[in-house]
């Protein structure tokens, strides 16, 4: 009887875990087709991806905020790296809850010359399925550090996107995806070389 008890609990705690990981974000998957977006960059020009999707493949990254050193050190590299992706015929496009005026701190500290989207109301991430809601205790530990997402996300809040980066190839689909929640960890450029 108290085997029968035992794997009882532990049965339902593995149900309990599994329902409670469903409820992450699970993103995108190599193979699924891309889902199509408009959106105004940093400098006011509408990127559409079905267009850019027609001149090659599209490399898409989702970071966190300006505020993000890891992000920030991500969207350099790439930049650092820009000439080697579009010499295979890919443009790079990265998006972003923050504003828009948040996002023009980030091309400042990165010196990013590609397209950065600000992603108000979260469309893009949803449709990539890479967001979440920040639980309150983090919120409340980021405002200690100076980070209060109403002001950096406006309108999206306490709403974040796994550091993602998908591959599009021009035929619309998912060619290579990196998805980690870990934020510290992301794409090197050698693997979005390796993959276009």
């Amino acid at each position: 009887m108290k085997f029968t008890t035992t794997a009882l609990i532990a049965f339902l705690i593995s149900l309990t875990s599994f329902a409670q990981d469903n409820t992450k974000p699970q993103g995108l998957f190599v193979g699924d087709k891309a889902s199509l977006f408009k959106g105004k960059d940093n400098n006011g020009i509408e990127f559409n991806l079905a267009d850019q999707l027609k001149k090659g493949s599209v490399v898409m990254v989702f970071y966190r905020g300006e505020w993000c050193p890891y992000c920030n050190k991500e969207l350099s590299l790439i930049n650092d790296s820009l000439s080697f992706i579009l010499a295979k015929g890919a443009t790079v496009v990265a998006i972003s809850p923050e504003t828009a005026e948040n996002v023009s701190k980030t091309v400042s500290k990165t010196k990013a010359t590609f397209p950065i989207i600000s992603d108000g109301g979260m469309a893009i991430m949803k449709s990539y399925k890479v967001n979440f809601t920040v639980d309150e205790d983090t919120v409340e530990k980021y405002k200690k550090y100076g980070i209060d997402f109403t002001i950096s996300n406006g309108e999206n809040a306490a709403n974040l996107p796994i550091p993602a980066t998908y591959i599009i190839g021009s035929d619309g689909i998912i060619k290579y995806v990196f998805f980690n929640a870990d934020y510290r960890k992301r794409a090197s450029v050698k693997e979005i070389l390796d993959h276009l």
